[in-house]
């Protein structure tokens, strides 16, 4: 087995979502690496956000992931910055999901080699979360992310709330970045046909779990300026256990106690093809299905 790659995927997310060469620039680690695959990055002017989706083995991801937080630092000012996503750094969240002959605990591992490295090459203080949480209150990212950049100099000082890399302070422009391990989740977001955020707000707090919604859900009100619409953004921890029908379906009836309507939905980044399945077949009403009726799944086997 010592002859088998590992295969790990990494979904950095940056804030930096309207200046498109700072992009470039940020995800070019990602270009032309030997054990390396750049496999989709998006950027949203609203969110004020990149999120890039790699995959390849550890140590060559590792490798490119610290460059481009390193390039992320020197373009990404985050006392100019302003977005309707929560954030408190420069690179905001990196996470690592074990794909291929790889383990969790492995990947936890690799979680804190990044941080620990990241720290002593950029001076970028790092929290653990997820599985690779040094406590049980740093396992959930909004937890962690409370406060923002505007409040994390202030929070770090608390000792609850040291760094588990760096010193207890943030770094002053690139602010705090989480780095975790985690299994695969899907952001998906539902646009609302209202301007009104105060809407989207409630319909996400009857939706997601920390507020008496659905179980594998989080979800927050994010207000789409440019469309003049408001969006329920969502990321799907466990889509094997809160399918999206769920989430979409629940969305919709929330949305009608305000007389407004769903008009679209989408998803950022890339997601496990059973994903979309179990939601064809909801509404497709098929009996019976087997994911090995599906054509592409058989190919890949």
């Amino acid at each position: 087995m010592s002859n088998v790659k590992k295969i790990v995927q990494c979904v950095p997310n940056f804030s930096e979502g309207r200046d498109l060469e700072k992009i470039e620039r940020i995800i070019n680690p990602f270009r032309g690496k030997e054990g390396v695959k750049l496999l989709d990055y998006s950027n949203d002017f609203d969110h004020n956000r990149a999120v890039v989706t790699v995959v390849g083995e550890p140590e060559a991801v590792k490798a490119a992931v610290i460059e481009a937080m390193g390039i992320a630092i020197k373009e990404i000012d985050m006392t100019k910055h302003e977005g309707q996503h929560p954030r408190m750094g420069a690179i905001d969240v990196v996470p690592f999901i074990p794909i291929k002959n790889m383990t969790m605990e492995e990947a936890v591992e690799l979680a804190k080699e990044v941080g620990k490295e990241a720290w002593e090459k950029h001076k970028l203080p790092i929290f653990l979360y997820e599985k690779a949480a040094s406590s049980p209150a740093r396992e959930n990212l909004a937890t962690v992310r409370k406060g923002q950049f505007e409040g994390m100099a202030e929070k770090v000082k608390d000792p609850d709330w040291a760094p588990d890399f760096g010193e207890s302070n943030i770094h002053p422009t690139a602010g705090i970045t989480a780095v975790g391990a985690r299994m695969p989740l899907v952001a998906f977001n539902v646009n609302i046909d209202t301007p009104n955020i105060e809407i989207a707000n409630k319909i996400a707090k009857n939706v997601r779990h920390l507020t008496g919604g659905l179980r594998y859900c989080k979800g927050i009100g994010i207000d789409l300026k440019e469309r003049g619409i408001v969006q329920v953004s969502m990321n799907m921890t466990d889509y094997t256990k809160t399918a999206l029908y769920r989430a979409f379906e629940l969305i919709k009836i929330e949305a009608r106690r305000y007389g407004v309507n769903v008009v679209g939905s989408e998803i950022i980044g890339l997601l496990p093809m059973e994903a979309l399945i179990d939601t064809a077949v909801y509404y497709l009403g098929v009996e019976d299905f087997s994911m090995d009726q599906v054509l592409e799944y058989r190919m890949m086997e």
